[in-house]
């Protein structure tokens, strides 16, 4: 009996892990204004969404500084489109501004937009995953 419950657990923890979503974990941004970030993106309180907030932040050449933007929410309520794409909002530190979000997800590999104008005029930023 013991065996069959240790092996319901294993499954089920397998179930689980192939089951996590491929944007979750923390991500490197690309410079933006002299600085980059790595986010933590993890599910929203509506578990169906993704969400990210600033763990870290860093001068252009690597040095750790203490951004006030750390714990901010970066990437807001991304709604799975299905093959690694997402659509949602994303808040831009450096104007303090909400724009139209679109992430695709590739392995390591992260495509971020922001638009504006019903998605007529966006800008892209290419992040690598962390861990």
């Amino acid at each position: 009996m013991k065996t069959l419950l240790l092996a319901a657990v294993a499954v089920l923890g397998l179930a689980g892990a192939a089951m996590a979503d491929p944007a979750h974990g923390t991500w490197q941004t690309e410079p933006d204004d002299g600085a980059f970030a790595h986010v933590q993106l993890g599910p929203c309180a509506n578990a169906a969404m993704v969400c990210g907030n600033i763990v870290r932040t860093y001068q252009d050449g690597g040095t750790p500084y203490q951004s006030p933007n750390i714990g901010r929410q970066l990437v807001i309520d991304m709604v799975p489109q299905g093959g690694g794409s997402y659509e949602g909002s994303v808040w831009r530190p450096s104007n303090d501004r909400i724009y139209i979000g679109r992430m695709e997800v590739s392995g390591d590999r992260l495509s971020l937009r922001g638009c504006v104008a019903g998605g007529l005029i966006c800008a892209r930023q290419n992040w690598v995953r962390v861990n």
